[in-house]
């Protein structure tokens, strides 16, 4: 990418006017080609689109499809262009546009979650799933997915993690034991699942720790868990606010898999090297 901007950067000085204009373009709106065509760049500059694309070709490119496969590869936002985008959504949001404040939203919900991972109580929930004997995730059927996702991704730092709902009553498996050791039992709750009190009740009971993932304003008691991670509030009180929880559940993995280390590292390896095993058999 670096060359392709050094080569824009050439363009713009000593190319024809058409050319350099177009280098211009480009490097101003680098993280919009993504969202353009030769057509729509040709358009904006007052150009024919066989224009654009004998500049591509010239920069070594088939066509700007080829530059958006590298920019996605390798552009990130400078903190100028971050800045200005969130300038531009929130005067978007002020003004009342639907889908800007819908995104403003979830991005406040980020920040909550982003200040959250610097609490005492998120390490302490780190720690517990890095090191606990067995973890058990239980939510609603609704959000077995979301449960799902999670447990593979914990899967790449530990072993002894599953999933369990409500159908076929395997809940009742988390007390078929008399005794449990060092076990732990991760509760996603939503405003579904009324079963979520009584299970995390009998799972202290049975001797379980209880890292529970709730919106903020659920009643909940202090004694029901070990730890609490609350979600920040829905949009409306009927949702179950699913963008923030899965933005949680993929920073509490990303936690214990760095937590874990090498070794997670190490398990992610094996596990691509079996995958890619499984496939090659699979092909034959």
């Amino acid at each position: 990418m670096e060359d392709f901007v050094q080569k824009l950067r050439q363009y713009a000085k000593t190319g024809t006017p058409a050319e350099r204009r177009i280098a211009k373009y480009f490097t101003e709106h680098l993280n919009d080609l993504p969202f353009e065509t030769a057509a729509s760049v040709a358009d904006r500059l007052d150009l024919s689109p066989m224009t654009v694309g004998r500049f591509l070709r010239s920069l070594g490119y088939q066509g700007l499809d080829s530059v958006k496969v590298e920019i996605r590869e390798t552009v990130t936002t400078s903190p100028a262009q971050l800045q200005s985008a969130m300038s531009e959504l929130h005067a978007d949001a002020a003004e009342g546009k639907p889908l800007a404040v819908l995104v403003a939203e979830q991005i406040q919900a980020l920040h909550h979650i982003y200040h959250l991972t610097a609490q005492p109580h998120w390490s302490e929930a780190v720690g517990l799933i890095s090191t606990a004997r067995e973890v058990s995730i239980a939510t609603h059927a609704r959000l077995s997915s979301l449960a799902n996702h999670f447990c593979q991704r914990l899967t790449q730092a530990r072993d002894g993690v599953r999933t369990l709902d409500a159908a076929d009553n395997r809940f009742a498996e988390l007390f078929a034991r008399l005794a449990v050791d060092d076990a732990l039992l991760v509760i996603i709750d939503c405003r579904r699942f009324a079963k979520a009190r009584l299970l995390a009740r009998t799972a202290r009971r049975y001797g379980y720790k209880v890292v529970l993932i709730s919106p903020q304003q659920a009643d909940w008691m202090a004694d029901q868990s070990n730890v609490m991670l609350p979600l920040p509030p829905a949009r409306a009180p009927d949702l179950d606010n699913l963008p923030p929880l899965i933005a949680l559940l993929d920073c509490l993995s990303e936690s214990v898999i760095l937590q874990v280390g090498e070794e997670a590292a190490l398990r992610r390896r094996r596990m691509m090297e079996f995958a890619t095993v499984l496939g090659e058999t699979a092909n034959h």
